[in-house]
């Protein structure tokens, strides 16, 4: 691709220059500071999308040094300037914002966008460039269909990451075309982006059948329609979470390379993923009946709660992703019809409110590691570490003590014919839990507890240990 230095090089943003939208990063970013955004957001989209962009620009707080930047697209605007080239970022993304990644970049000698009243996109911005530089007198290089009036009036058409019918349009609007591929459309990272390996919290829908010995076709049917059910809702859980949490993710040394975090999915795909998720996951909750849709309602919306807010309330956190397991449980038991025992709730509770805590453990750890003083997007400080341990180690063992007292119920008696074999149960749960807690105090934990057990070799031969003991007692 040869570099005309007597054009000037004028260059968009969104999809071209950045790899996401400056519209929907500035949209999560200010609903995550305020749940009451969106009702603000359509007051300022009736007086049109340039007034929105301005007001999104003002109620987010997008880190521009973090954003998910096209290397290639800059490597060609610096041997564009190298050869003496005068280069142009103009967006119809709000002037602000573009200001603020001009500035960040260094990369352009005059910098336009939106100005809250004249949206600066398609043949408006066509106009704009052909009255500052003259008819032909700019090269332009964007990535979509909007683009085309303004390639029609350019010298030359530059084309990033378009599709094989946005070339051919622009071939036939401009004389001289280049394309640009500085990446490949791949299904993976939306299924990344979906974590399927946190669905292995979701198979504790079949905790009440297998509690409860009732190995039937009909129980484990509707658990596995819970399981499915819970699955795709929690994906759009995750999703929504990782738009809310773009910054908190870009400024983590692993979560930055998350689909969104690091542009490899638009955002405004991601928009659409988390209500489709939603809605095909809430059909799966109606086959099941009205009872079960209730309780995903009320896990949807306790979750949506979570990441708008109650993540950053200290304790509450805690509580609420322990009560986030342990719905999973009750879920199992609605779907199935099964009652809920008294001891298996109360062991889920604190038993999840440990893990909860070592979750919360390890991020302040890594915080510490990385000289911040508090875990980013949370309510807790290093200082809290000691504090943290003693919820996570005392929660885990009084659920080893539930765990104890229920061996020796009735209960027990009935459903197992060996109920002593179970007291190894709570010998393995008692080295578990203080193992995984002196591992996350070395700074060994995964970001996820759940994560971690499923990889760890040790927590695999616990797991086969505990359920040896199991069936030795369930056996006669």
């Amino acid at each position: 691709m040869t570099v005309e230095p007597r054009e000037t090089l004028v260059v968009d943003l969104d999809g071209t220059l950045l790899r996401s939208d400056m519209l929907f990063e500035s949209f999560w970013s200010a609903l995550g500071r305020d749940w009451r955004s969106p009702l603000r957001s359509a007051a300022a989209l009736s007086r049109g999308r340039a007034a929105l962009k301005r007001h999104l620009a003002q109620a987010g707080h997008v880190e521009v040094a973090t954003l998910p930047y096209d290397a290639e697209v800059i490597a060609f605007i610096e041997t564009w300037r190298d050869a003496g080239g005068r280069t142009a970022l103009v967006t119809a993304s709000d002037h602000a914002l573009a200001e603020a990644v001009g500035a960040h970049l260094g990369l352009f000698d005059e910098i336009h966008g939106s100005d809250g009243r004249s949206n600066l996109k398609a043949d408006r911005k066509g106009r704009f460039l052909e009255d500052r530089f003259g008819r032909k007198g700019f090269a332009y290089m964007g990535d979509a269909a909007a683009d085309l009036p303004v390639w029609k009036r350019a010298a030359r058409a530059i084309t990033v990451n378009a599709p094989a019918r946005l070339r051919r349009d622009a071939e036939r609007v401009c004389d001289a075309v280049d394309h640009l591929g500085t990446g490949t459309r791949s299904v993976t990272p939306y299924l990344k982006a979906m974590r399927p390996h946190q669905w292995l919290k979701n198979m504790l829908v079949f905790l009440p059948v297998l509690a409860a010995h009732q190995l039937h076709a009909q129980p484990l049917l509707s658990a596995l329609l819970a399981f499915v059910a819970f699955s795709l809702v929690a994906s759009s859980v995750y999703v929504l979470n990782d738009l809310l949490d773009l910054a908190a993710d870009r400024a983590h040394p692993r979560k930055r390379d998350r689909p969104f975090a690091s542009g490899s999915i638009p955002i405004a795909h991601g928009t659409w993923m988390a209500a489709g998720l939603l809605v095909i996951g809430a059909l799966f909750a109606t086959v099941i009946g009205g009872e079960f849709l209730l309780v995903m309602l009320g896990y949807y919306l306790l979750t949506t709660a979570y990441s708008l807010h109650l993540k950053r309330r200290i304790v509450v956190d805690i509580c609420v992703l322990a009560g986030l397991y342990t719905i999973r449980i009750v879920a199992g038991g609605v779907a199935t019809g099964l009652p809920l025992s008294v001891w298996l709730l109360a062991f889920s509770v604190f038993f999840f409110l440990s893990l909860a805590a070592v979750k919360r453990q390890a991020e302040l750890i890594d915080s510490a590691a990385r000289g911040n003083l508090e875990a980013s997007g949370r309510g807790y400080h290093v200082d809290d570490l000691p504090i943290i341990s003693m919820v996570a180690i005392g929660a885990g063992y009084v659920s080893v003590l539930v765990m104890t007292l229920y061996v020796n119920t009735p209960a027990v008696m009935t459903l197992y014919p060996r109920p002593e074999a179970l007291w190894g149960v709570c010998a393995v749960l008692l080295y578990w839990i203080t193992r995984t807690v002196l591992i996350t105090h070395r700074g060994q934990m995964h970001d996820d507890p759940v994560v971690y057990a499923a990889r760890d070799r040790i927590s695999r031969v616990c797991f086969v240990i505990i359920l040896g003991f199991v069936v030795a007692g369930a056996v006669a």
